[in-house]
């Protein structure tokens, strides 16, 4: 018994590393320096004016030094910077695209997602129309659009997805984590919380529909769809056609009317009571009624089932490829993995502590603005008085200086 306790816990071990083994980080950048401007390559592609990002943690922040990223440092810019590294492929594996956003500007309209690109991209040469194979992130451009990007590069389209998955819109970091599993199903976290899950099949339009309208099908002539009918033994009453108005039995003809100068005198028209409206037969249960008529269905022809949907052959490049009216969004903490436990551990590390330092600082930093404007609109006041009187000793003295007559 012991010899077999033994060899199921050395099998469980033994899986347990060759899972671990096999888990792969295919990409990470956290940006610990200014070295991204020799590592990453900006765009150079023509007639776009692209701005440049800049190392830092921004105004606020919960550790100066652990917390700077890249920020974008230019309004109404266009942004465009991106990284290779050695290419893989997720078939057969799960892949976690996770990155931290951080619009602290509090952006008025602009692009917050990333994109993966095969190794056929050309960096100095990419820009807004550059294929990819998946873009992922929040985009914020007024209060109307506040959403997370989710888009896969399909047989040469771009498919999106057919839900709204609602971005933050605050001023603090956040974690944005996209998981694709090999059995065509997805997550998306915000704050390593479920934001968006379900299938690839259904919740992106990859593929034509399983099943189409019968073209041959049509429906019967003599298919009845109305419930009720008119009972046909239903009569209106005789009484029922009246005026919809009437002569106001009230108005009198003025004294002064005269029917030659003023035309002939009509009383003014009042709603009649006794109007009915238009007279309709009471319903009946239609004894032909067969229901609302389906048209039938077949398989469609041009179905053919895909159980790689979520499957990339190649991925050696990520970049930033961005429109934004108001700067200062900040990017960090970028990893590409087929480890999902992973991926949760470094987004619990990363994102509540920083959340609420950001926060501390930024309402200190608020309070000490609050001070600072009420301390000016005093000044402002103490200072309006001693105005006031300077106006009125100029006015005294102009009036002593006017000439006046002797007694």
């Amino acid at each position: 018994m012991r010899a077999s306790t033994k060899l199921s816990l050395c099998a469980v071990f033994c899986l347990a590393s060759a899972l671990a083994v096999s888990a792969e980080v295919y990409f990470e950048e956290n940006f610990p320096d200014d070295s991204f401007e020799s590592e990453w390559t900006y765009s150079e592609h023509p007639g776009k004016e692209f701005g440049k990002f800049v190392h830092s943690s921004g105004a606020f922040y919960n550790d100066v030094e652990a917390d700077k990223g890249i920020q974008t440092s230019q309004d109404a810019r266009f942004y465009a910077l991106s990284k290779k590294f050695p290419p893989f492929s997720n078939e057969g594996k799960d892949l976690v695209i996770q990155y931290t956003v951080k619009h602290e500007q509090n952006i008025d309209c602009g692009g917050g997602y990333v994109k993966l690109f095969n190794c056929d991209l050309e960096p100095k040469k990419m820009h807004g129309e550059t294929p990819y194979e998946i873009m992922f992130g929040p985009d914020i451009c007024g209060p109307g659009t506040k959403k997370v990007h989710v888009i896969f590069s399909y047989n040469g389209k771009n498919l999106l997805i057919n839900k709204d998955i609602r971005c933050r819109d605050d001023v603090y970091t956040h974690v944005y984590t996209l998981i694709v599993k090999s059995d065509n199903t997805y997550e998306v976290l915000i704050d390593n919380e479920k934001v968006e899950s379900g299938e690839l099949e259904a919740d992106w339009d990859f593929l034509p529909p399983k099943k189409i309208k019968d073209p041959e099908a049509k429906k019967p002539e003599d298919w009845d769809e109305k419930p009720t009918i008119d009972d046909p033994n239903d009569e209106k009453p005789e009484d029922w056609d009246k005026p919809e108005h009437i002569p106001d039995p009230a108005a009198t003809k003025p004294e002064d009317w005269d029917d030659e100068m003023d035309g002939e005198w009509e009383p003014a028209m009042i709603d009649n009571p006794d109007f009915k409206g238009e007279w309709k037969p009471k319903q009946i249960d239609n004894p032909n009624y067969k229901g609302v008529w389906v048209h039938p269905e077949i398989d469609n022809p041009e179905y053919k089932q895909d159980d790689k949907l979520y499957a990339r052959k190649e991925i050696c490049a990520i970049g930033f490829d961005l429109w934004q009216v108001k700067s200062g969004t900040i990017f960090n903490n970028v990893l590409i993995t087929d480890d999902i436990e992973l991926a949760k551990e470094k987004a619990d590390a990363i994102w509540k502590s920083r959340y609420e330092g950001e926060k501390k600082m930024k309402e200190a930093l608020d309070e000490e603005e609050r001070k600072k404007e009420e301390q000016e609109a005093k000044k402002s006041d103490d200072v309006q008085p001693d105005e006031e009187d300077e106006e009125e000793d100029e006015e005294l003295a102009s009036k002593s200086e006017e000439p006046h007559d002797e007694l």
